[in-house]
């Protein structure tokens, strides 16, 4: 059986685009879609990451606080839980900024307007966690407020 001349040459447009010109814009889209959620999911392990450090550094600025006040014996520097709690902090919360600039340009790299969505999670969770990072780093520095 003899395939049509305009038939075959569809075919063969199929075959090697791989996609007429309608399906062409829905698999553009979605190749968009998933490379805005990788972005996505990058950040979210910066969080993550973040959100560890900040959360360690408190941790042991809290544990070795206690530490030093119940020991009679003076085993460590007056200011090391407070220097290596603010360390860990520091380096985390800057970290977290770090990543959040770089996904907010990396989206209008791929002309996203942040502005056309009326939010981004990721993004929104990440400056929320890193105002808690500097919270804790200003509480701990000036040793005032509800996390001293």
């Amino acid at each position: 059986m003899q395939i049509p001349e305009k038939e075959q040459k569809q075919n063969s447009s199929l075959q090697v685009d791989g996609m007429t010109s309608g399906m062409n814009m829905a698999g553009e889209n979605l190749s968009f879609d998933r490379t805005r959620m990788a972005a996505e999911r990058t950040l979210m392990a910066w969080v993550r990451t973040a959100l560890s450090m900040i959360s360690f550094g408190f941790t042991i600025y809290k544990f070795l606080q206690a530490m030093q006040e119940q020991s009679r014996l003076s085993v460590l520097k007056s200011e090391t839980p407070r220097n290596v709690g603010l360390a860990l902090i520091g380096i985390g919360t800057f970290a977290l900024i770090v990543a959040c600039v770089q996904h907010v340009k990396y989206l209008r790299k791929l002309g996203f307007k942040i502005r056309s969505v009326p939010w981004d999670l990721s993004l929104l969770v990440g400056c929320l966690i890193a105002l808690l990072g500097f919270l804790m780093f200003w509480s701990i520095v000036f040793n005032a407020g509800p996390l001293s």
